[in-house]
C-alpha cells in the first residue's frame, strides 16, 4: 500500500484532471461529486496524519501542499476572496480560525524555506515527459511563492493576532470532515460548536505560532536589522514554552537543534538583563550603529567617551579605518561622519598626551567655518574647566595656539581665539607670546599686544574686523552683547547705517518713521535693531529672548521719548498676551488680574500721536472673549472706542449675542446688529463701467469697503479665537447667511441658527461665493480647536454633503456620533443624529451603492422609511456586505421583505440568514418594549460600529 501522504497527492491529481468536451476543448475540472469525494479523501488522510506541517511538507510539493490547505479553508466555511487580515478571528467558529492559523503558518514556513539553498539533484537519463512535468511544477512553485511573498506582511499581522486570542481551538478530524459531508440539515451545527473536531490548546498555538513568526522575523533581519528584535522575542517565547510542555505534541514537533541554532545567532541564550547590560556598553552600542547606518549616534559615542575615556584607542582607530574604508567605496555621505570621528579621536589623543594623527593634519589641509565649529564644540565638550588637572589643561591650550599659528584665514584664526574655552584656557602673557609669533610669521598682519576679549584689536584690514562684527550682530539676541558691538562699529566707521546689515530686520512702517527720525546715529540703531530681534523673536515664539530684548529697549527708549516707551509698552503687553496663551492659557489657566487689567487699559488708552498696530487691538479683544470678559466688553467699554476701533465694535457685539444666547427670543436684538454687521463685510459693492462696445457691464469689487473691515480681516480675527461659544456664535451666523441663498439645495444645519434673520433685504449684494468659502475655513479651524464637538463635525460633515463628497460626508456624520457616545457604546443624543441627518446618510450611502446600508439607516427614523427601504433591498448591484448586514436589522417587517425577495430570487443561502436573523427571540413582537428597544439599541451600535471602521 502507499503511505498515507502519497494517497493525497493520488486524489488530487485525480480531482484536478482537466475534462475535454465534446470539441476536444481543455476545461477546468468540473465540480462534481467523484471530484467532491476525492478532495475530501485527500482532507482525510491529512485530518489522519493531524495535520503535521513537518511531515506534510516534507512529502508534498508547495503547488499540493497550497491546493490541499485552499480545500481546508473552502470546507471550513472561510469565504473565497477574503483577506484574512482582515477577519477577526476570536469571532470565527474554532475549526474556521485554526484553518486560517494553519494556512498562514504554511506561508510563511514556505517563504522561509525557499531562502534555504538546496542542494541540486543530479539529473538522470533524459525523458523528455518527465522534464516537461519538473518545469510544469517548478514554474507554477515559483508563481505560488510569489503569491506567498506578496502576502507575507499580511500572513505576518493574522499570525500576530492569533498570539492575542489566548483561547484553545480545534482542527478538522475524519469525523467532523464526514459530518460536513452530509446534508446541511442532518449536521445540527455540531462542527461549528466549541468541542468538535481535535483540540489543540493555547499554548501549543502560541509555540508553534511564535517559532514560525521568529523564522519569517529572522529571515528578514538580513535587510532590516531593527527586525532580529523581534525574532528574539518569539524564538525566547517559543523556549520558555518548550521548557515548560516540551518540543512534541499531537499536532507538531519543534526542532530544538534548530530553534538552538536560531538562539544562539539571534544573541538570546544569556538572561534578558545581561542582554540589556551588553546592550549598553559602548562597544555593542557602536556595532549596532556601524551596522544599522546610525552615523549621528556614532558620533554623540565619541564625543561622550571623550569624557570617560572608556574606549581603547586602538578600537577607536579601527572604527576611524573603517569609517574611510566605507568612504573611499563611493559613500560621500560619510565624508562629514569620517571627519568628526577624527576630530574625536584627535582631541582624545591630545588630552592622553599622544602624537596627533596624519589623518587630522590632511583634513584640515583646508580648513572652514563648519570645520572650526565642530573642533571648538568637541574641544569645549570633552574638558571639564572646574574638574580638570592643570596638566589637561596646559594639553588643550597647547593645541589651541597651534591650531591658531596653523591656520592661515585671519577670520578662523577669530573664531578660535574669540572662542571662551580659549580665553579661559590663555593667560594674558601667553596671549602676547602668540601675537608676536603671529607677527613674526606674516608681517600684513599689524596686531595689537594690550588684552582684551580676543588678543587682537583689529587686522590688517579694518573691514574684515567690521565684517565679523557685522556677522555677530546679526546673530545675537543679548541686548548687552548687541549694544556693545554697536559701540564698536561706531568706533570704527561712521558712514554706516548699522540697522541695514540685515534685510530680515523688518519694523512696522508706523514705528519706523519714528525710530529712524531719532538723531543719534547710535541710538537710531540700536533701539531700532532691539526692535526688530524682539519682533522677530516674538514670530518664532522665543519669547524669553523677546521679553529680553523688549525690557533692553524699553530701558533706552524711556530715557528720551515718552512716545517711543509706550510704543514698548504697548508691544510688551502684546508679548505678555502671546506668552500666556501660548504657556499657562493653552492648559486652561485663566490669565492673572494685572494682565486683563493691562488689557482694557490699551483699549481704553487716550494718549494722542502715540503710533499703534492694528494687530494689538485685534489680539486685546481676542483676548477678552476668550477668556469669558463678556460682561467687560458689554457694559464697560467706552462708546468712542467702540465707533472708532472696528475689532472693538465686532468684540462687544459677539460679546453680547454670547451673553443672551441663553434668553428669550425677542431679547436678542444685539444679534440682528452682529448679523447686519457681518453682511455688510460680506457685501459687495457694484459698479457700471461702459465698454468699448457701448454696453454697460456690472464690475463685482470682492473685498468691500461697506463694512467696519475686509472679509479677510474678519476671518483674521477669528482664527484668533478658542472660546467655544464664541466660535459656535459666528460660525452659526455664517451657516444662516449661506442658507439664505435662494439657489441653495441643501441647508447646512448648526447651533443656535435660529437666532438670526431668515432674510436679507438686497439678496444681490452679498458675495455668497466667499461666505462660501469662509463658512469651510472656519468649520476647519474650529475643528482644530475642539476635534470633538459633534456640531462642528455635523456642519463639516453638511459642507461634504453639500458638494457631493458623500464618503466624507458619511465619515464626519458618523464621527460626530462617534464622540458624542463613546464609539457608539453609549446612545447618540436625538439632537446631534436628526431625521434629517439620518436622511443625509441614507442618501449617501444610496449615491455610494451600499443598498443594504440604506435599508438599515431607514430604521433609524423616528418613523421607519419601509418605501426607501424596499426599493433599496430590490437593488442588486451592491457595493457594500450585503447579507453580513442582516444580524444588524432589528425591524422584522424588513426582515420578512428579505425572506420574501430572497425566495423569489432562488437565493437560498441568504434566505436563510434573513431567517435565522428573524427567528432571534429578542426580536418577537410579544416581547416587552424595553426588551425590543434593547435589542434595537445593540443593533444600532454593532452597525455603527461596523460602518465607522468602514469609512474611519
Amino acid at each position: 500500500d502507499p503511505p498515507p501522504v502519497q494517497l493525497i497527492v493520488q486524489f488530487l491529481e485525480q480531482a484536478s484532471k482537466p475534462s475535454v468536451n465534446e470539441q476536444n476543448q481543455v476545461q477546468p475540472p468540473p465540480d462534481n461529486k467523484r471530484n467532491r469525494i476525492l478532495k475530501l479523501l485527500a482532507l482525510k488522510v491529512a485530518a489522519h496524519l493531524r495535520w503535521d506541517l513537518d511531515v506534510l511538507e516534507k512529502s508534498l510539493s508547495v503547488p499540493v501542499l497550497n491546493m490541499l490547505l485552499n480545500e481546508l479553508l473552502c470546507i471550513s466555511k472561510v469565504p473565497p476572496g477574503t483577506k484574512h487580515v482582515d477577519v477577526d478571528l476570536s469571532s470565527l467558529p474554532p475549526t474556521t480560525a485554526m484553518a486560517i492559523i494553519l494556512y498562514n503558518r504554511w506561508a510563511i514556513r514556505t517563504i522561509v524555506q525557499s531562502s534555504f539553498p538546496v542542494k541540486q539533484v543530479k539529473p538522470g537519463p533524459p525523458q523528455l515527459n518527465v522534464m516537461s512535468q519538473m518545469q510544469q511544477e517548478k514554474e507554477l512553485t515559483e508563481n505560488i511563492l510569489k503569491v506567498l511573498k506578496e502576502q507575507a506582511a499580511d500572513s505576518i499581522l493574522v499570525l500576530e493576532g492569533a498570539l492575542k486570542l489566548n483561547k484553545d481551538l480545534y482542527v478538522h478530524t475524519i469525523r467532523t470532515l464526514d459530518l460536513l459531508a452530509m446534508e446541511p440539515g442532518m449536521v445540527n451545527g455540531e462542527t461549528e460548536s466549541s468541542t468538535a473536531g481535535l483540540k489543540i490548546t493555547a499554548e501549543e498555538i502560541q509555540c508553534q505560532v511564535c517559532y514560525d513568526l521568529g523564522a519569517i522575523y529572522f529571515q528578514q533581519g538580513s535587510t532590516n536589522a531593527a527586525v532580529h528584535q523581534n525574532a528574539k522575542e518569539k524564538f525566547f517565547k517559543t523556549k520558555e514554552l518548550v521548557a515548560k510542555n516540551g518540543s512534541s505534541s499531537l499536532h507538531f514537533t519543534i526542532d530544538e537543534e534548530r530553534l538552538a541554532g536560531y538562539c544562539q545567532a539571534c544573541g538570546i541564550l544569556t538572561s534578558s538583563s545581561d542582554d540589556a547590560s551588553q546592550q549598553a556598553t559602548p562597544y555593542s552600542q557602536i556595532h549596532s550603529c556601524m551596522k544599522s547606518g546610525n552615523y549621528q549616534d556614532l558620533v554623540k559615542i565619541f564625543l561622550e567617551d571623550n569624557v570617560t575615556l572608556s574606549l581603547p584607542v586602538q578600537f577607536r582607530q579601527s572604527v576611524q579605518r573603517e569609517l574611510f574604508r566605507r568612504a573611499q567605496q563611493g559613500s560621500d555621505a560619510l565624508e562629514e561622519v569620517c571627519f568628526k570621528v577624527c576630530v574625536c579621536n584627535t582631541v582624545c589623543d591630545v588630552l592622553q598626551g599622544e602624537i596627533i594623527d596624519v589623518r587630522f593634519c590632511q583634513l584640515f589641509l583646508r580648513p572652514n567655518k563648519e570645520k572650526i565649529d565642530f573642533l571648538l564644540e568637541v574641544c569645549s565638550r570633552s574638558i571639564d574647566l572646574e574638574n580638570a588637572s592643570e596638566e589637561l589643561k596646559r594639553k588643550m591650550a597647547a593645541f589651541l595656539k597651534n591650531l591658531c599659528l596653523g591656520l592661515e584665514d585671519l577670520q578662523l584664526v577669530f573664531m578660535v581665539s574669540s572662542h571662551e574655552l580659549f580665553m579661559k584656557l590663555l593667560k594674558d602673557d601667553e596671549r602676547k607670546l602668540l601675537v608676536d609669533q603671529m607677527r613674526k610669521r606674516s608681517p600684513r598682519i599689524n596686531l595689537c599686544t594690550k588684552p582684551v576679549t580676543s588678543f587682537y584689536d583689529i587686522p590688517a584690514s579694518a573691514s574684515v574686523n567690521i565684517g565679523q562684527l557685522e556677522h555677530q550682530l546679526i546673530l545675537s539676541v543679548d541686548p548687552r552683547r548687541i549694544r556693545q558691538i554697536l559701540i564698536e562699529l561706531h568706533g570704527m566707521t561712521s558712514e554706516r547705517q548699522f540697522w541695514t546689515v540685515s534685510n530680515k530686520w523688518e519694523v512696522p512702517n508706523v514705528y519706523g518713521n519714528v525710530i529712524l527720525g531719532i538723531k543719534d546715529s547710535l541710538t537710531r540703531d540700536l533701539v531700532y535693531i532691539l526692535m526688530a530681534k524682539g519682533l522677530h523673536c516674538c514670530a518664532i515664539k522665543d519669547f524669553v529672548h523677546a521679553k529680553q530684548l523688549f525690557a533692553a529697549c524699553l530701558e533706552l527708549v524711556t530715557e528720551f521719548s515718552p512716545k517711543l516707551r509706550q510704543v514698548m509698552l504697548n508691544e510688551m503687553l502684546l508679548l505678555d498676551i502671546y506668552t500666556h496663551e501660548a504657556g499657562p492659557g493653552a492648559s486652561g489657566e485663566r490669565p492673572p488680574s494685572d494682565l486683563i487689567s493691562r488689557v482694557r487699559g490699551y483699549l481704553e488708552m487716550r494718549v494722542p500721536d502715540i503710533p499703534l498696530r492694528q494687530v494689538i487691538a485685534e489680539e486685546c479683544v481676542a483676548f477678552l472673549l476668550n477668556w469669558c470678559e463678556n460682561e467687560y466688553l458689554t457694559m464697560q467699554v467706552p462708546l468712542p472706542l467702540v465707533q472708532t476701533n472696528p475689532y472693538v465694535k465686532l468684540g462687544q457685539l459677539l460679546a453680547a449675542t454670547c451673553k443672551e444666547l441663553p434668553g428669550p427670543k425677542e431679547s436678542r436684538r444685539t444679534a440682528k446688529d452682529l448679523w447686519e454687521v457681518v453682511v455688510q463685510i460680506c457685501s459687495v459693492s457694484n459698479q457700471h463701467k461702459r465698454g468699448n462696445d457701448g454696453r454697460v457691464s456690472l464690475i463685482k469689487h470682492r473685498e468691500s469697503t461697506l463694512g467696519i473691515m475686509y472679509r479677510s480681516e474678519l476671518l483674521s480675527f477669528i482664527k484668533k479665537l478658542r472660546e467655544p461659544l464664541v466660535l459656535t456664535t459666528i460660525l452659526s451666523l455664517f451657516v444662516k447667511l449661506h442658507n439664505v441663498r435662494e439657489d441653495i439645495v441643501n441647508d447646512i444645519a448648526a447651533e443656535h441658527i435660529s437666532i438670526w434673520p431668515s432674510s436679507i433685504p438686497n439678496l444681490q449684494s452679498v458675495d455668497f461665493e466667499a461666505v462660501a468659502v469662509t463658512v469651510k475655513e472656519l468649520v476647519s479651524y474650529a475643528l482644530t480647536i475642539n476635534a470633538n464637538n459633534h456640531f462642528w463635525l455635523i456642519i463639516q460633515a453638511d459642507i461634504y454633503f453639500a458638494t457631493n463628497q458623500y464618503s466624507a460626508a458619511l465619515h464626519y456624520y458618523l464621527q460626530a456620533g462617534a464622540v458624542c457616545s463613546d464609539f457608539f457604546n453609549k446612545m447618540v443624543p436625538p439632537d446631534v443624529y436628526t431625521d434629517q441627518v439620518i436622511k443625509r446618510m441614507i442618501k449617501c450611502c444610496s449615491l455610494l451603492n451600499c443598498h443594504t446600508q440604506v435599508a438599515i439607516l431607514c430604521q433609524f427614523l423616528r418613523e421607519v422609511d419601509y418605501k426607501t427601504a424596499f426599493k433599496a433591498l430590490q437593488e442588486q448591484n451592491s457595493h457594500d456586505a450585503m447579507d453580513s448586514y442582516y444580524e444588524y436589522i432589528w425591524d422584522v417587517t424588513i426582515l420578512e421583505y428579505l425572506t420574501y425577495l430572497h425566495h423569489k430570487r432562488g437565493e437560498t443561502d441568504k434566505r436563510q440568514i434573513a431567517i435565522k436573523a428573524i427567528g432571534q427571540t429578542e426580536l418577537n413582537a410579544s416581547n416587552p418594549e424595553e426588551v425590543l428597544q434593547l435589542a434595537a439599541q445593540r443593533r444600532k451600535k454593532k452597525f455603527l460600529q461596523a460602518m465607522a471602521k468602514l469609512y474611519f
